[in-house]
């Protein structure tokens, strides 16, 4: 028996150098190990960025009241799909037009030919050799489209039909959205004027509240928000689900930041990925913070609603810039964006421009600020151009959401009656409840 077991061992042992030669011979080069590293920050950071699809709809189930919860629920689902679509039959190639504006460039491009790889491909017949999976892109760039139509659902709940919305979804993911994203992302005359947005805080989160801003003019404030020169609160239902929503959109920030590096094949990329991490969460925890003390300081009582938002005008601010900061410097771009939510809330409110779950000062008042604040750690950056690129990506996404969200008022309209709204969209719209076996809130 003694003996059976050494000779196993031996023979064992002397299996050994061919199997390091077999396993040698099946390891990756450099050039496929950059390949597949890149391919997998792609792929982890796009499912990281799709978690915030849950962040959103938590976090609007939990801000509006309980008669409209289900209406909630229902565009978030509905928006994330059916941009998916739009994104991928339009979006994508006209974000990325093949390399060229000539319209059999743009046009060959649409319903995604050359998106995937074919089935087992190799790196020699892979669509970008030297970078990174073309589908793995996709479904990194498709989850930032679909987290703009996020941001338009909360700003104007409570009072939007649901077609016409859906509407308007289809329209900004798959064609405004891809066309401004294209001047900074794709090579356009953004880029190639210098504009840095590292990850998107005007390209993604302004053009969302640019296309919210543009919608609630359009549609008016909810009944009785604004009444005899008074802001009349109206309490959100669930302040639990909305700050589990915060927490997740928190999370999900990891991926859209850190996946925004682009790759992972090197240690310095590996390193800088870690140091977007780190300066994300700090952004995100000052601005909570900033809003915290600010909200005691000012009304004597701390408002949770004005911290979860802080917390996101913390991340919405750094996006801009994640990676040159240093934490201390992070931590004060964040902490402005929680003050600029603070008092945007309110401002919004005297000027009667009604936005439920302040969707408006966070992506679009931080997201203005965090691209000016990209001047302040990255030397390459130059402020005119950014307040530049910040005007041109503003004024186009306003008076485009704007065109769409007046044909659709003049066409099939936008605003449900009074009637329904005094009732609740679940019920008038939907025919079912959120919370059934509860009072209408």
């Amino acid at each position: 028996m003694k003996f059976l077991k050494t000779l196993s061992v031996a023979g064992a042992v002397a299996a050994l150098p061919t199997l390091a030669l077999a396993q040698d011979a099946a390891s990756p080069s450099t050039e496929e190990f950059v390949w597949i590293m890149n391919t997998l920050l792609f792929l982890v950071g796009g499912f990281l960025v799709f978690w915030m699809a849950a962040g959103f709809a938590m976090l609007e189930g939990g801000l509006v009241r309980s008669k409209n919860v289900t209406m909630q629920m229902t565009k978030n689902i509905a928006l994330f799909s059916l941009a998916a679509l739009a994104y991928w039959a339009f979006g994508y190639n006209l974000m990325y037009p093949l390399g060229s504006w000539a319209v059999e460039g743009v046009l060959s491009g649409v319903f995604g030919p050359g998106v995937l790889e074919a089935v087992g491909v190799t790196l020699a017949d892979a669509d970008d050799a030297a970078y990174a999976s073309t589908g793995s892109d996709f479904f990194f760039q498709l989850m930032f489209c679909a987290a703009t139509a996020s941001i338009v659902s909360g700003a104007l709940a409570e009072r939007i039909k649901l077609w016409p919305f859906l509407i308007f979804v289809v329209i900004l993911t798959g064609i405004i959205y891809p066309l401004q994203a294209s001047w900074k992302w794709g090579g356009g005359f953004l880029d190639e004027a210098g504009f840095l947005d590292f990850a998107g805080s005007t390209v993604v989160h302004s053009v969302g509240g640019w296309a919210a801003l543009a919608g609630a003019l359009i549609l008016g404030p909810r009944l009785g928000k604004y009444k005899d020169g008074r802001v009349n609160p109206m309490p959100g239902s669930n302040l639990a689900l909305a700050t589990l929503g915060t927490f997740i959109l928190w999370m999900g920030w990891f991926g859209f930041n850190g996946g925004s590096q682009l790759a992972m094949g090197t240690v310095g990329d590996i390193a800088d990925v870690s140091r977007i991490f780190a300066n994300t969460n700090a952004a995100a925890a000052a601005g909570a913070v900033a809003a915290l003390i600010l909200t005691q300081v000012m009304y004597g009582k701390v408002d949770l609603t004005m911290v979860l938002n802080g917390c996101l005008a913390g991340l919405v601010s750094i996006t801009a810039e994640p990676l040159t900061p240093s934490l201390g410097m992070a931590s004060l771009i964040g902490a402005i964006g929680g003050v600029i939510v603070v008092f945007g809330v309110p401002f919004l409110d005297k000027l009667k421009i009604d936005d439920v779950v302040g969707a408006i000062p966070v992506h679009l008042f931080a997201g203005i600020w965090g691209t000016i604040a990209v001047v302040l750690t990255n030397s390459d950056a130059s402020l005119g151009t950014q307040l530049y690129s910040i005007v041109v990506v503003g004024v186009f996404t306003l008076v485009a959401a704007g065109v769409v969200w007046f044909i659709l008022k003049a066409t099939v309209g936008i605003r449900v009656s009074e009637e329904a709204e005094i009732q609740g969209l679940d019920t008038s719209e939907l025919g079912m409840e959120a919370y059934p076996d509860f009072t209408k809130g």
